[in-house]
């Protein structure tokens, strides 16, 4: 079987970096009053900058997630890689400007690009099973080599005019337990719009440093685990109900296809169904050791998962000190499904590299609590 690489990752954020300050001038003011979730929800994630399709000046929406992924992927082109050398291109999003046709073909068509296309679905995961698929079918040798991408849009949808005003309830709530209640309202202040593209191939690169994946393990544990983020629907005698199930009046007055998530499931199971459980079951089937971990890249959504991340790794007796940590999420964003291929990115280009060094990447996804691991080895 052929070993994979990854021999470029471009990235494509939109417009000039929204600061926290600017965020309602952007996104707009629900009920034309100021958010008083934002500033709680700020202080928690620790972001400060973020990108937005939203223009700041105009408000016009300057592009959707077909385009923004295939600016990501133009990036890829030198004169190694033209558009018609790509063999497969595999997109992730949880965000795509429609429900049907899916992603990848929609990116297709901006490319003008005819190839085998691949849509994977999900929430942050979807950009790390795209990657897996690559890495699949180029170790199988069924290509030579393939793009995968993460990309997410979400701005658009946190424009103001889609939601109703936080209840003064939620915010005492918020401010009494400290901890950010992501529920619709306090999502707008959490994620943000970004694209990322990867380049595998079956051989590395001949001048330069290649990342090699060494195997990417993803697990589900929607078998005993609840609905926990979610868009699309809403949850009625804890069974999540789709937006099919309700007429059009019901989708609307109740804001269905706002993203929402069960802050207390999340706080109470996030850490054991997305790092000690899965992690330390990967321990023992790969072998992994910690001392031949350089670098450790996590997705997480806010500052205040941090320490109990490494809570966990404590918990497993699997310390990566936080000197190792390498994360972007307070100046870039949480760009959800694009975030890994964006840390990724900056950390490859930044010069810090050396071969034989060990990255173990972190995706975790709450929807139904699934999670995912990656190792790469500098070549």
């Amino acid at each position: 079987m052929n070993d994979v690489y990854i021999n470029k990752i471009s990235v494509f954020l939109p417009n000039e970096p929204v600061t926290n300050k600017e965020m309602e001038d952007v996104l707009g003011k629900v009920n034309d009053q100021a958010s008083r979730a934002r500033r709680i929800t700020l202080r928690n994630n620790g972001i400060k900058k973020r990108y937005y399709v939203i223009d700041k000046e105009s408000k016009e929406i300057k592009y959707n997630n077909a385009e923004l992924t295939a600016m990501a992927v133009r990036g890829l082109v030198d004169d190694n890689l033209s558009l018609e050398d790509i063999e497969c291109l595999a997109c992730g999003t949880s965000s795509p400007d429609q429900l049907a046709p899916n992603h990848t073909v929609m990116t297709l068509g901006e490319l003008a690009l005819n190839t085998e296309g691949i849509a994977t679905a999900g929430i942050c995961l979807s950009g790390l099973i795209s990657l897996k698929y690559g890495y699949m079918a180029i170790k199988s040798e069924c290509n030579n080599n393939i793009v995968a991408t993460g990309s997410e849009v979400v701005s658009p949808m946190f424009m103001a005019n889609h939601y109703e005003a936080l209840s003064r309830e939620k915010v005492d709530e918020l401010e009494k337990n400290g901890r950010v209640a992501f529920e619709k309202d306090f999502l707008r202040f959490m994620l943000s719009d970004g694209a990322g593209a990867a380049l595998l191939q079956d051989t590395p690169n001949k001048d330069g440093i290649s990342l090699k994946i060494e195997w990417i393990d993803t697990i589900s544990y929607a078998g005993e685990m609840p609905v926990c983020m979610y868009q699309g629907g809403k949850i009625e005698n804890n069974k999540f109900m789709s937006w099919k199930q309700f007429d059009k009046e019901e989708i609307f007055n109740q804001n269905m296809f706002a993203v929402a998530q069960n802050a207390k499931l999340l706080n109470e199971n996030i850490v054991e169904y997305t790092i000690t459980k899965p992690l330390s079951e990967i321990i023992e089937r790969r072998n992994l050791k910690v001392e031949d971990i350089d670098y450790f890249l996590p997705h997480y959504s806010s500052e205040y998962f941090r320490d109990k991340l490494y809570k966990g790794l404590e918990e497993i007796d699997f310390i990566i000190s936080k000197e190792k940590w390498f994360t972007n999420l307070s100046y870039k964003g949480n760009t959800g499904s694009a975030s890994i291929y964006i840390i990724i990115e900056e950390l490859l280009n930044s010069g810090k590299l050396q071969r034989g060094e060990k990255l173990l990447c972190f995706v975790p996804e709450s929807g139904r609590f699934s999670t995912g691991f990656m190792l790469l080895e500098v070549v």
